[in-house]
């Protein structure tokens, strides 16, 4: 039988499980809910990602003659942000027949490989929260823990909607400027006004980890809104600084090198936001590009797989055609159903 690649996209508000053939080709795609150990825990972690091979390998049908289903596992997961971290997943994988040879990394290092063949330069994803990696040509690492405030963290998608709520209730009692998202805010959850808003998220009634489905009506509104437009603004600012950093690091900031955006707040922007955080950074390098990743992360974490089995470029290719087809499709299915 051919090797077989497992590889994940453990995020904090889905996962992406697929088994991919040496030669590129898609054996099985599946989603699932969240993974992060962050949020799970170390066992209910391994409980989501067993049920979703489960799934995987029912659809595939593949399990080698050495009792693994792959030959390589590339686990890229969010919530693993420290090396102790990378090893107590990899541990406990080890101890379950799934893979001959298992690598567990942070997240950001499939939506660098997902928007690049060269393998190397910046990424910065932008989804519940803000995360950073950059990577040299010779394989030096920058990295940032990413665990929010008391890290320094502002940016994610909970980060960006939770201001517009601040600012949607300054607006109604005159603390804060005018905002179109005084109306806008509360109406996404289908009330009138910023305190029932206020008084329903206070009750229970509403979650407030919810506040993250307003990020990108905040990226339209900002379009008009001037308030829209400071968060957004800061936005910018944030993830400039963040690869500004990643960047000096490691010392490239006179190459001409790639910063990848990714993650659900940032892999869709528009072409004036990916302007905006390359005007941003000019003056950290005069061959600084901007551009959204080429392929959702899962197809980085299956790249980075059959760059372990040293795949040819035509596999490289296939992967991303037929892969990045699939979520594509998979995704069109989730948000219809």
């Amino acid at each position: 039988m051919s090797e077989v690649v497992l590889a994940v996209d453990g995020g904090n508000s889905k996962t992406d499980l697929a088994l991919v053939g040496a030669d590129g080709a898609l054996l099985s795609l599946v989603r699932g809910p969240q993974s992060s150990p962050h949020h799970l825990g170390l066992d209910g972690c391994l409980d989501v990602l067993a049920s979703l091979l489960d799934d995987a390998i029912s659809q595939a049908g593949v399990r080698s003659a050495n009792g693994a289903v792959a030959d390589v596992a590339e686990l890229t997961m969010a919530g693993v942000d420290f090396p102790v971290e990378e090893k107590q997943v990899e541990d406990a994988v080890r101890a379950r027949p799934w893979a001959r040879r298992i690598t567990v990394r942070n997240d950001t290092f499939a939506v660098l490989r997902a928007g690049t063949e060269r393998g190397w330069g910046v990424a910065v994803v932008c989804g519940a929260g803000i995360n950073c990696v950059g990577v040299a040509p010779d394989g030096r690492h920058a990295r940032f823990p990413s665990l929010g405030a008391i890290t320094g963290d502002w940016g994610g998608g909970y980060d960006v909607g939770l201001e517009a709520v601040w600012a949607a209730a300054r607006s109604e009692d005159g603390r804060g400027p005018k905002t179109s998202l005084e109306h806008e805010v509360p109406a996404h959850f289908g009330l009138d006004t910023p305190i029932e808003l206020a008084e329903a998220i206070h009750a229970g009634r509403i979650g407030q980890r919810r506040v993250i489905e307003l990020a990108p009506m905040v990226l339209a509104q900002a379009r008009t809104d001037e308030v829209g437009r400071a968060i957004v603004r800061r936005l910018v600012s944030e993830v400039a600084a963040m690869a500004r950093v990643a960047l000096t690091r490691l010392g490239l900031e006179r190459q001409p090198v790639e910063v990848l955006l990714g993650g659900g707040l940032l892999q869709t922007a528009e072409d004036g936001l990916l302007s905006d955080i390359e005007a941003a950074l000019a003056e950290t390098g005069p061959a600084i590009t901007v551009r959204s990743t080429r392929s959702p992360a899962i197809v980085g974490a299956a790249l980075l797989g059959l760059d372990a089995l040293h795949a040819k470029r035509d596999a490289h290719e296939r992967l991303r055609q037929e892969l990045g087809g699939a979520v594509e499709q998979l995704g069109r299915r989730f948000d219809d159903g």
